[in-house]
């Protein structure tokens, strides 16, 4: 069926148990890919996350001269080419919905002797990006985007980057990163400081590569010139497809669900504070460290939850868990208010709006403000209704949790890009209790 034909249709009811294991990080599986190709050797990764934005950045690493082979179960071998190894692409890099791989390699690419285009589909050539290209203009890159400050993103090699100092001023992972990528081409230091934490994956993945990273507080630096070394990357499940079940099981009665192998890296668990505080019923189990990073599994059962006013400091460690946590906020007792959220306005859709109207078409009062919103919740039950996602996955999915306390179906349209982040969703659901299937709209 066309892709912009597929729906969800999720009947009311239902409750999720037993365990399952989410698919793999996506922020630590694109980063894998990228720094094992800059890497001396062969990096071995296991639990990559096959999905359709994971796969944008593989291809465009072997576009890029990188021999990657794809041996199945989530298995990737990433024959290094070294931080100087490279080559000029024959076309222009597509990558698709990707917001992370555009950044990111725009970081990566202006470090080298040859031009390179990055593009994307409809959805990612609306997203800005001079928040990336700006402070890497800064550092000597010459990069380009249209006069709006979207994609297509051209840019032209052989310029000689330095070292800067910079003050982000919006918290983002993904500028963060695209300095931390352009500063291992630049002469002396680079360093950036955020205004609040975000997601620590490439310092800590530049440190397994064996790279050197200074970090200070809300200061990470490191010097251009140095060597990655090859290394084994064990991706866990990823905590922002593991919301969607954490939120599912928390609204429908007689749930018991464990969530196995989770990343709980300190700067991606917002969305176990924000729940918790709303009272929901959730166990940390067995914490252990996996190739530098957090993970454990997650066992979570039925819970009234209640309304509450979001902390602004957990809103960088929940940024891409909020169309699941609205859900929630909706079938609670009382009312949740966000603010400091401007940056959902910015990501595959403009989440505050799509959310609201969305919650709208299911009976919810929910009023979107320029950096927030504001949800009145129903305390207990939603009503069924017709909801677009506007071809946003996480949209998609937290739509389709809704159905666990809604009282009539709930179908939500152009649903095609959940398989960006979460391959699989589907029968994962089916499998654990969620009434859905997938059909034309």
């Amino acid at each position: 069926m066309p892709s912009s034909k597929l729906s969800f249709h999720v009947s009311p009811g239902g409750c999720l148990k037993g365990r399952v294991r989410v698919p793999g990080d996506k922020s630590i599986s694109h980063r894998s890919i990228m720094l094992g190709a800059l890497a001396d050797g062969v990096t071995e990764v296991t639990g990559f996350l096959e999905g359709a934005d994971c796969l944008a950045t593989l291809q465009a690493m072997r576009a890029l001269g990188v021999s990657v082979e794809t041996l199945g179960q989530g298995h990737v071998r990433v024959h290094g080419v070294g931080v100087d190894g490279l080559r000029a692409p024959a076309a222009p890099l597509d990558l698709g919905n990707s917001g992370t791989s555009m950044r990111l390699m725009a970081g990566l690419l202006s470090g080298q002797p040859f031009d390179s285009t990055l593009t994307g589909d409809a959805s990612l050539s609306r997203r800005p990006m001079r928040r990336v290209t700006g402070p890497l203009t800064d550092m000597g890159a010459s990069i380009e985007t249209t006069p709006d400050g979207t994609p297509p993103i051209h840019v032209h090699g052989g310029g000689a980057l330095r070292g800067i100092r910079y003050d982000m001023p919006v918290a983002s992972a993904q500028v963060k990163s695209a300095l931390l990528l352009a500063g291992l081409y630049a002469a002396g230091e680079t360093c950036v400081r955020e205004p609040a934490p975000t997601r620590d994956h490439t310092e800590r993945m530049l440190a397994g590569f064996g790279y050197a990273v200074e970090r200070d507080g809300n200061q990470v630096c490191l010097r251009g010139g140095g060597r990655l070394r090859a290394t084994r990357v064990d991706v866990p499940a990823d905590i922002s497809s593991a919301a969607f079940f954490l939120v599912g099981a928390s609204l429908a009665p007689g749930s018991q669900l464990v969530l196995e192998h989770v990343g709980i890296n300190p700067t991606r668990t917002g969305v176990i504070d924000i729940l918790r505080m709303m009272g929901a019923d959730i166990e940390v189990m067995g914490a252990r460290e996996v190739g530098g990073e957090s993970v454990a599994d997650l066992r979570v059962g039925y819970a009234l939850l209640h309304g509450i006013d979001i902390p602004e400091e957990l809103v960088p460690l929940a940024i891409d868990e909020f169309p699941a946590i609205f859900v929630a906020a909706a079938c609670a007792e009382g009312t949740t208010r966000l603010t400091g959220a401007a940056e959902l306005r910015v990501k595959e859709s403009d989440r505050i709006q799509v959310m609201a109207d969305g919650l709208h078409a299911c009976g919810v009062d929910a009023q979107p403000t320029t950096d927030g919103i504001v949800i009145l919740g129903t305390g207990g039950h939603i009503q069924g209704g017709n909801v677009d996602s506007h071809g946003d996955h996480r949209i998609a999915m937290a739509f389709a949790m809704a159905g666990l306390c809604s009282t009539s179906p709930i179908t939500i349209a152009d649903c095609a890009n959940v398989n960006t982040s979460f391959p699989g969703f589907i029968d994962m659901a089916q499998r654990i209790g969620l009434n859905i299937k997938a059909g034309e709209a």
